[in-house]
């Protein structure tokens, strides 16, 4: 536990080093090196030829189903909603906005194997819809396809420049994200959100920052008594 806990703090601190390297180094090889590093810390540890601590694997272990599935009193989520939001926005982010290229949702019939529908990120998700999400939702699957969007993550953000990196996000990128019901309505100004960031913006946040945001909100949950 206490060694969770260091392995925590250091995602954290990296965070802050990701940040700084991003917004100040000319040299695309250390943006890449701090950027997958602190991606796999956030990823399970399959996604890792070197066995790194991975923070998704300390929400996973020693739980169980009814915890996962569980939304605990005043609380609005449930731990496996955090893992499929985190999954949905980094796939939506990443390959529609970054790469201009189709969603790891939608090469795989995705959905069908999560045994759900819904092919928006979450955001502005009624209750009901969360409470059916987490009862139903294939937790193998839901983990199958969270690795498949870091790797594909990974290998959008291998192949960049850095004039990569600098650059604005393309209108008619934006406007897939609504064409694909990628967001709700109610959640568009989101998407105006993204669009006033560059790539680099993107791979702090949502790739990285947001991802240890809905982590911590797991292990939280994880960590609640009912």
């Amino acid at each position: 536990m206490q060694n969770n806990e260091s392995n925590r703090k250091k995602c954290l601190k990296q965070q802050t080093e990701l940040r700084r390297t991003i917004e100040k180094s000319d040299k695309i090889n250390e943006v890449l090196k701090y950027f997958i590093n602190q991606h796999s810390f956030l990823h399970s540890s399959a996604i890792s030829k070197k066995k790194l601590w991975s923070f998704e694997d300390v929400v996973f272990e020693n739980t169980t189903e009814e915890i996962l599935r569980r939304i605990p009193n005043n609380c609005n989520h449930s731990i496996l909603w955090n893992i499929w939001h985190i999954a949905r926005i980094e796939d939506v982010t990443m390959n529609i906005l970054v790469a201009g290229s189709k969603q790891v949702l939608n090469c795989g019939e995705w959905n069908k194997k999560m045994g759900i529908e819904y092919p928006d990120t979450g955001n502005c998700m009624k209750e009901k819809d969360i409470k059916y999400l987490s009862e139903t939702i294939n937790i193998t699957q839901l983990r199958k396809y969270r690795l498949k969007v870091g790797m594909r993550t990974q290998e959008i953000i291998s192949h960049l420049k850095i004039d990569d990196i600098k650059r604005d996000i393309a209108q008619n990128r934006l406007e897939r994200i609504m064409e694909e019901r990628a967001l709700v309505e109610e959640a568009s100004p989101i998407k105006e959100y993204w669009g006033k960031r560059k790539v680099a913006g993107l791979m702090l946040m949502p790739a990285t920052r947001h991802n240890i945001i809905h982590l911590n909100e797991a292990l939280q949950l994880k960590q609640r008594k009912k």
